[in-house]
């Protein structure tokens, strides 16, 4: 738990540390996570002896959701490959990336991914798996999306796809709590349901396959790794070696126990593996950017580790374990060369690249090393991964023809392996003739033209090169540790003997036939390259995803337009044909529910309902948008006096405080708006009465007859009965929205805060783009409501004197909302009144300009609510409030409970929420600076000077406006102004 912590607050400091260090920050990176690496070495001796660390914190305990953790050898091997390549990527990212390239949203985005990665593999809830899973996928979206002016349709196809078995896991997750009755995955796994349902454990398993395929980019999703390659050198070294798609891989073994020996799971995994192996490698013949056959030779191995695990047997597991540590060491430091061989020869092309042995021997002799080590050559630790692959596959228990079958074509895109790794060493350091047919040669660059990286940029690459010359020495190291990881991803204990020889062995005849058959293929590379089909289909796998994004857009698009009207018919029908079967429903449940007797009513409700109805016929026979906003306010304060009479004083309370800031939003909105509705036909406002007549009828019969005047309900009486026992709160109201029901009203804050700052971009944008916007405030020029100062100065005379108990009121309001009528949401629109008074009084909007920055206010709620629920832990439950008794000096105590901290976060939240809205709607609308600007730049004028011609500068305020005395708007258009 420390360390999952440890790693999260890293991405803080290391934000905080770029500000002085810049790109060197990845040296801090790389240390701060070699620290983790090293506190983890010492569990790795309790799981070789079959000790699991597990660790559970409760979340919501009511809901059984926790962060639980378990560390057993599977997740020890993910756990150090994530904490140690890491750090190797993150040195590696201090010289790779230039002194004056923007870093530190890389660096954030890398150590989020580190955070995601540990939390995956050592997570023991499925909903804390499937939210790690899906950090993940967000944070390779951003590293790709940063990279420049061509990664956002990369970076969104790559999203798509992942995201699609995202979706996938999730069902998954969903379908083992319910089947399970647990959400712990050590508990799920070992459940009697994967035996006696196999409708259910198919399911599961092919959900959890597509969700492993996307992620691990399997056939036919392979598509989004090699284009996902626009990423910077430093994320394909990590999320492509080590971290993301290893994620799929680690979800297969994991899983494996509950899916062992169902045919689907073997069968999706074993014929789809084949084949990604298989055309990774042909695809990786084809290429001549080493990135891209770096990519597509990702994509085969993974299909090798996909193959392997559908094999299912103990021996492929340890093989499969093997090789993926292998694989990430040799493949983090290829794709760290690939970075420095276009840093340093500015070009990835085996077509271009030209003698760089003789320039850069020291990178020519890492990527040797590591290239050796794909192919499988002894006596590196790739050669001993290879050997226990074909072992696994030997081992399968298919029968000796399918087993052989699947031997074959692995060992065929072994010699694959071989080729294209020779395709990498001689094109890029070499003068490769085999680079091309004759129309696709280019002109080879000057050696010369090239030179050595630094010893500080080449060291992170040479560090997991070396380390796979070294290891194959000694694989034996790795036994206890990958026995514990296969006995993990099995049902059987397994004890794993790694050697660098074996003997003459079946394994042994075949790695040398792939060395063999591979040595031939690159020493007739040339013919080889010849007889390679550069296109097979007439479209590529990038292309389908992209129409399909393109197509899902346009569709979107086509059903927006729809709706996208003003035609109120259309925006009605839905609701209204959802309302007329509400209303049959009532009519058939209203005998049982009572009826509108003497006994049921009162005299209050019938006036209060004569006024309702007077208000609403006013607002909708009023031709003045004025008079329409003042009668609808006033039927919203009959409904608040309503509310007050039935003793609902909270509600009446938020009724009231609402519709006096909507009168003020409405205010400003008609600003810029004509005075006046437009004329409509006679015809159409019978109709529209008629259907709003309807409608009323409808809903007035079907609420009532589906609440009517029952009493209390089971829910509602134990509130009453409870609630000053279990949260010290007198105001039930209150406390139900902050005690007991506090994570749903910290989900409506989190909605309240996103909804701000959409107004926010909606207004910036409207401003931003218009072009003829009404200068509605020159409408008044000549009349006595023109002068703001004058006319407001009573106004700012009684608000001078009422603002401090406005204030004061807010205040009381917030602290006693626990005990008598108020909270942190009436608080904050008392406060809202405040600035709307503020903002009606001034003479202008400029002199009102807030000083801060409302939207952090919107943000400095949700993160207080946020901090609030952390503080629940202490009684062992997010969000569970904590209370203290205080003595007062007079005498008695005052309970302070931390539910009044999670109100202030309620009252921020709806402040700049309701400040968003009166800044932006109460900014004048001036003409755009632009049209400004071509005016002096048309007519030749300096800046702030008339010309005298003919032609002379107009600015927008001196033209006289033609003002419509019937429509009340502004007729002058910005082309009118322009062409004055």
């Amino acid at each position: 738990m420390v360390l999952l912590f440890l790693s999260l607050v890293l991405v803080p400091v290391s934000a905080a540390v770029h500000r002085v260090l810049g790109r060197d920050t990845g040296w801090f990176a790389a240390a701060a996570l070699i620290g983790l690496g090293a506190a983890a070495l010492p569990w790795i001796g309790p799981i070789v002896e079959g000790e699991v660390l597990e660790e559970h914190l409760p979340w919501i305990p009511t809901v059984d959701v926790g962060i639980s953790l378990r560390l057993d050898g599977l997740g020890m091997v993910f756990l150090l490959l994530v904490l140690f390549i890491g750090a190797l990527v993150m040195a590696y990212s201090a010289r790779y990336f230039s002194a004056q390239k923007r870093t530190n949203d890389y660096y954030i985005w890398m150590l989020l991914f580190v955070f995601a990665m540990s939390g995956m593999v050592m997570a023991d809830d499925l909903i804390l798996l499937f939210v790690f899973w899906e950090f993940t996928t967000l944070c390779s979206f951003f590293l790709i999306n940063r990279s420049g002016d061509k990664a956002p349709a990369p970076a969104q196809r790559t999203l798509l796809i992942t995201m699609a078995g995202g979706l996938g896991l999730l069902t998954a997750v969903l379908l083992t709590i319910v089947a399970t009755g647990t959400t712990r995955i050590s508990e799920a796994l070992q459940h009697e349901v994967w035996q006696q349902d196999g409708v259910f454990t198919s399911v599961v398993a092919v959900l959890v396959v597509l969700a492993a395929f996307t992620k691990s980019a399997q056939f036919p999703f392979h598509l989004w790794l090699p284009d996902a390659m626009v990423a910077p050198a430093p994320v394909s070294a990590y999320l492509h070696a080590a971290a993301m798609v290893k994620a799929g891989i680690y979800l297969l073994l994991r899983f494996s126990p509950a899916f062992e020996g169902v045919v689907i799971w073997q069968t999706l995994l074993i014929v789809c593996g084949l084949i990604t192996a298989l055309i990774g490698a042909l695809f990786a013949m084809q290429r001549h950017d080493i990135k891209e056959i770096m990519a597509y030779s990702t994509v085969s191995q993974l299909g090798f580790l996909v193959t392997v695990i559908g094999v299912g047997t103990p021996t492929a597991l340890a093989a499969a374990t093997i090789h993926v540590i292998a694989h990430a060491l040799f493949k983090s430091s290829l794709f760290m060369m690939v970075g420095i061989i276009e840093h340093e020869a500015h070009s990835r092309d085996i077509r271009k690249l030209n003698g760089l042995h003789r320039t850069m021997r020291v990178s020519g002799v890492i990527t040797l090393i590591a290239c050796l080590s794909m192919a499988g050559i002894p006596p590196l630790m790739g050669f001993v991964s290879k050997e226990h692959l074909l072992a696994g596959f030997l081992s399968a228990e298919f029968g000796a023809g399918l087993t052989w079958l699947i031997t074959g074509l692995m060992v065929l895109a072994a010699v694959g392996t071989f080729a294209y790794c020779g395709r990498i060493v001689l094109g890029s350091f070499t003068s490769y003739t085999g680079a091309g047919r004759q129309d696709e040669v280019l002109e080879p660059m000057r050696p010369e033209a090239s030179h050595e990286a630094p010893l500080s940029f080449y060291l992170p690459a040479l560090l997991p090169a070396a380390a796979g010359l070294m290891l194959g020495f000694t694989p034996q190291i790795f036994d206890g540790l990958v026995s514990a990881a296969a006995s993990a991803a099995s049902t059987v204990e397994y004890e794993a003997h790694f050697l660098l020889w074996h003997g003459f062995t079946v394994d042994l005849a075949l790695s040398a036939t792939v060395m063999v058959v591979g040595v031939v293929l690159v020493l007739s590379r040339t013919r080889v390259d010849s007889l390679i089909p550069r296109t097979i289909l007439p479209f590529t796998g990038v292309q389908v995803v992209e129409r399909l994004r393109t197509g899902s857009i346009a569709f979107g698009r086509r059903v927006g337009d729809i709706t996208r009207t003003d035609v109120h018919g259309l925006h009605l029908t839905v609701p209204g044909i959802l309302l007329g079967g509400i209303f049959v429903a009532g009519i058939l449940a209203a005998p049982f529910v009572g009826e509108l007797t003497p006994g049921h009513t009162r005299m209050t409700d019938w006036v209060l309902i004569g006024l309702l109805v007077a208000f609403l016929i006013g607002s909708v026979v009023a031709q003045s948008r004025t008079a329409a906003v003042v009668l609808v306010g006033g039927a919203g304060f009959v409904v608040a006096a309503w509310y007050f009479l039935l003793g609902a004083i909270d509600v009446g309370m938020t009724q009231l405080l609402v519709e006096i800031l909507t009168v003020v939003v409405l205010v400003l909105v008609m600003r810029k708006l004509p005075k006046r509705f437009h004329e409509v036909s006679r015809t159409r406002t019978v109709v529209s009465a008629a259907v709003a007549i309807a409608f009323g009828v409808m809903a007035f019969i079907a609420a009532f007859a589906l609440t009517g005047r029952r009493g209390q309900s089971p829910v509602a009486e134990w509130y009453l009965e409870n609630t000053y026992e279990e949260a010290q709160a007198t105001n039930i109201i209150n406390s139900i929205l902050v005690d007991f029901r506090a994570l749903d009203t910290f989900g409506e804050l989190t909605v309240l805060g996103v909804a701000g700052f959409a107004i926010l971009a909606l207004l910036n944008s409207a401003f931003s783009t218009s072009d003829n916007a009404p200068a509605a405030s020159r409408l008044w020029v000549g009349t006595p409501i023109s002068n703001a100062e004058d006319n407001t100065t009573a106004m700012r005379m009684v608000f001078n004197w009422m603002a401090p108990f406005i204030i004061l009121l807010s205040v009381v309001l917030l602290v006693r909302g626990h005990y008598e009528s108020g909270g942190g949401f009436i608080a904050a629109l008392v406060a809202g009144g405040f600035f709307a008074l503020r903002y009606l009084v001034a003479p202008s909007d400029s002199a009102v300009k807030l000083r801060f920055d409302y939207a952090m206010v919107i943000v400095g709620g949700i993160m207080t609510g946020a901090a609030v629920g952390l503080l629940g832990f202490l009684e062992g439950s997010y969000l569970r409030p904590i209370m203290w008794d205080i003595p007062l000096p007079w005498g008695g105590e005052f309970t302070f409970t931390t539910a009044l901290i999670f109100d202030v976060g309620i009252y921020l939240a709806v402040i700049g929420a309701v400040l968003v809205a009166l800044d932006r709607l109460g900014q004048a609308q001036r003409y755009p600076a632009e049209l400004l600007r071509a005016h002096r730049k048309a007519f030749g004028t300096p800046e702030g000077q008339p010309h005298n011609s003919e032609h002379r500068y107009v600015d927008p305020g001196d033209v006289p406006l033609e003002v419509d005395p019937t429509a009340g708007e502004d007729t002058t258009s910005m082309q009118e102004v322009s062409d004055r």
